[in-house]
């Protein structure tokens, strides 16, 4: 009896360790992009916690809500793990090609290319101009949220009066009527600086949010109640309460990480993109003020982005914009978090604002306009110091 007791006790280590060794170790923080920033209260975790699961979990159809025209039938499903979307997720706008203009065109400003059964999908109208969108990571939003709009205002130079080449400009929208004003807001003529998007045409996450929920998958809400297929007005098919969780959700998720930030080829890439003036845009360091979520008050954090609009130069110019911004000018996108874009993207990199590029180096090389001299500049480099470069912006 005692020998059976001890062959079981044996057999069952044995299978312990078999199955501990088929377990996968959990990845480091720094290589995922999904997670709540630390200093979260208990009810701030619940709260993130339930935005989390109508961010990434809820998936909507014919019976509560979806379409009938749409693009996504979740909010994950372009975000997924909170990183950057594929072709596959790509969102196509168009409709207005000149600064501060209605829409000209029946369906804008977003392509629903997807319909539910006995529905057509739209198509834009032959000859119009139009621009694809890859989903941008979402993570480190609310640092970006809580910045102050003197705080952008004071890298714009919109004459080049230092004369180094870069005259970055706000995009002043017209906010949405359920646009909630703070503090730090700072109007011009009734319109709020854009902070987030390709070319900064939302002005705060709630209205990035909202828009998405109505414009990607057809949802009506009391913020926006706007059938986007018959015009009509609709009982809201998302509740408030899911509305501001996915709000919360993003305004505290963490940011990303940077790994191997020690490493002499990474310390040596910094000191490159500072020389050839990447940093001119791409704005290493920012501080928030206060906030009402203490998560986010008075953080230094590290998002490579100055939230100003910039001439991308020609090729760049799909002919389409959005708010005030010109048809060539772009947002300068976040850079923290680029090395992990992969993860999300099929294990390649779809980069620019339509994916164009498929590797940080042609995406370098895809700039022009106010990015010339960069551009010029990166091609100049010895071979191992584009190397430096490319690991060091892989490790953000």
């Amino acid at each position: 009896m005692k020998h059976s007791q001890l062959l079981i006790t044996i057999c069952c280590m044995i299978l312990l360790g078999s199955c501990e060794s088929l377990i996968p170790p959990a990845p480091e923080e720094s290589e995922l992009l999904d997670g709540p920033m630390t200093e979260l209260t208990p009810a701030q975790n619940r709260q993130f916690l339930a935005g989390d699961i109508a961010f990434n979990d809820e998936v909507f159809t014919a019976l509560n809500g979806l379409g009938p025209l749409f693009v996504a039938t979740s909010c994950g499903s372009c975000h997924a793990g909170d990183g950057k979307g594929h072709p596959f997720t790509t969102l196509t706008r168009f409709g207005q090609t000149a600064p501060d203009t209605p829409h000209q065109s029946p369906g804008a400003p977003q392509l629903q290319h997807r319909a539910l059964p006995g529905f057509e999908p739209e198509r834009i109208p032959e000859g119009t101009p139009y621009m694809n969108f890859t989903p941008p990571a979402v993570t480190g939003l609310g640092l970006l949220s809580a910045i102050t709009d003197a705080q952008i205002l004071d890298n714009a130079d919109p004459d080049d009066l230092d004369n180094d080449g870069i005259s970055g400009v706000p995009n002043y929208v017209s906010p949405p009527p359920y646009f909630e004003q703070q503090w730090f807001h700072s109007p011009l003529n009734g319109k709020i600086i854009g902070r987030f998007g390709k070319k900064a045409a939302a002005v705060d996450l709630l209205h990035q949010t909202v828009s998405a929920y109505n414009q990607d998958m057809g949802i009506t809400s009391t913020f926006e109640p706007t059938d986007t297929y018959t015009g009509l007005t609709l009982d809201p098919e998302v509740s408030d309460k899911t509305v501001r969780d996915v709000v919360f959700y993003l305004r505290t998720l963490k940011a990303p990480i940077p790994r191997n930030a020690q490493e002499s080829i990474i310390t040596s890439g910094r000191k490159i993109f500072e020389n050839i003036n990447c940093s001119g845009c791409h704005i290493p360091e920012w501080k928030t003020p206060s906030s009402d979520i203490e998560a986010l008050s008075n953080k230094l954090f590290y998002p490579y982005t100055d939230l100003l609009l910039h001439d991308m130069g020609p090729e760049l110019d799909d002919g389409v914009t959005e708010g005030s911004a010109e048809t060539y000018e772009w947002r300068t996108p976040p850079l923290w978090g680029l090395g992990l874009s992969p993860n999300s993207q099929g294990g390649q990199y779809f980069l620019m604002h339509d994916g164009r590029a498929k590797s940080i180096a042609e995406a370098i090389n895809m700039h022009g306009g106010e990015a010339e001299q960069s551009k010029l500049a990166f091609q100049a480099l010895a071979e191992s110091d584009q190397e430096a470069l490319l690991k060091f912006l892989e490790s953000l």
